[in-house]
């Protein structure tokens, strides 16, 4: 099984910390969708006829993008789905679309285009999953990331995909802001789960160079919040999401049972997956690639970046993004893909995290403890080659 994702860079405004790839120049869409098109016929064959199981809109801001583009691409998407030679045409497209067969298409949304009319534009579509990036439904802090909603339209955006019968919904929020306190992300968290949502992603605020976020910092005028603070944060974020039944599924992610996102999975477990779009990213377990980031459809025409996945590369990986889940490390798959002297280092080096009580063994698994989650980092490079 394999996963799609497409990234669709066009926003409206720029948020204040964002250093993600995107463009305001809107004008371009059209363009850009038929050179996302062709590129994913051109690259079907990088998934080497594995079954699609998940599609992923990124950006970017999708939500920018009308039912018709998206019945463009899924047309295209069809066709690949089904190794055929060339898109379905018009009077085939409701047929193709209606059946369809991934596990999980999601479309990452803003809460200010979520409205009846563009609900309604794209109830034919495949779309089975929502992720809203409201990001905090405090209003002081929404107009200082220069977000395009307020606290009322998030929570009016959720309630409008429920109504339009969507079952799987996720939200981003963000905690470690300037003049954040306890108590603001409390109510945060407090209003996430009162909106009986099945996912939230969690991201502390990072200041990313280049960004007005940064030059803020560096010009004096805010203060990052003090790391002890942070630390308290996450640990409340953990406690009440876990009092409301969320499954602490990846340091970032929770999810109610059943409802962890299963493209993002790919990314922690190893599945191939397949990126279009300007600056998207590809895996099929032999080579990583990357689109080069450059705006409108320009993008395909500059070909991509490629790196050969060496053993060493390979270990890293593993290490990295198997830590990150609650599954933790299986040290039998450890074993098979990278040979038993492998699986003895590990070992080794987990020996000291293991008596610190930083790592657990349950099973054939090596997981990150309540406590060890908080020193991730250091434990993941420590057991890296």
């Amino acid at each position: 099984m394999a996963g799609i994702y497409f990234h669709i860079p066009f926003c409206k405004t720029r948020c204040v910390y964002c250093d993600f790839f995107s463009s305001t120049h809107t004008k371009e869409k059209a363009d850009y969708v038929e050179a996302m098109c062709r590129e994913l016929q051109e690259r079907k064959d990088y998934l080497q006829g594995q079954a699609i199981e998940t599609v992923y809109f990124g950006g970017g801001t999708p939500s920018q993008l009308s039912a018709k583009d998206f019945e463009k691409l899924f047309s295209v998407i069809s066709s690949v789905a089904r190794n055929l030679t060339c898109p379905v045409g018009p009077t085939e497209q409701s047929r193709f679309l209606a059946t369809l067969e991934m596990t999980e298409v999601t479309l990452e949304a803003n809460p200010d285009d979520i409205t009846p009319a563009y609900l309604d534009s794209i109830k034919h579509l495949p779309f089975n999953r929502i992720s809203l990036g409201i990001q905090s439904f405090n209003n002081a802090e929404l107009k200082f990331l220069n977000r395009r909603h307020d606290a009322q339209s998030a929570i009016r955006a959720v309630q409008l995909c429920l109504e339009y019968g969507f079952q799987n919904i996720s939200i981003d929020l963000m905690y470690g802001l300037p003049n954040q306190t306890l108590e603001i992300w409390e109510e945060n968290i407090r209003q996430a789960i009162a909106l009986d949502i099945q996912h939230v992603s969690a991201y502390h605020l990072i200041y990313e160079e280049g960004t007005p976020l940064f030059e803020l910092l560096q010009q004096g005028r805010i203060q990052p919040v003090d790391e002890d603070v942070s630390v308290e944060m996450f640990t409340l974020l953990i406690d009440r999401l876990a009092e409301a039944g969320f499954e602490h599924y990846e340091i970032s992610n929770f999810a109610r049972p059943g409802f962890h996102s299963r493209h993002n999975s790919s990314y922690w477990n190893g599945t191939h997956y397949l990126g279009i779009g300007a600056s998207a990213h590809s895996y099929n377990g032999v080579s990583r690639q990357w689109n080069k980031q450059v705006h409108g459809a320009r993008y395909a025409m500059q070909g991509f970046e490629m790196e050969r996945i060496e053993e060493k590369t390979a270990y890293n990986d593993f290490i990295l993004t198997r830590l990150r889940t609650m599954k933790g490390i299986d040290l039998d798959e450890l074993q098979s893909l990278f040979g038993e002297e492998k699986k003895n280092d590990c070992w080794k080096q987990a020996q000291k995290f293991l008596d610190n009580q930083l790592l657990e063994i349950t099973g054939n698994r090596l997981r990150l403890t309540r406590k060890g989650i908080f020193v991730s980092d250091g434990i993941m490079s420590d057991l890296m080659e």
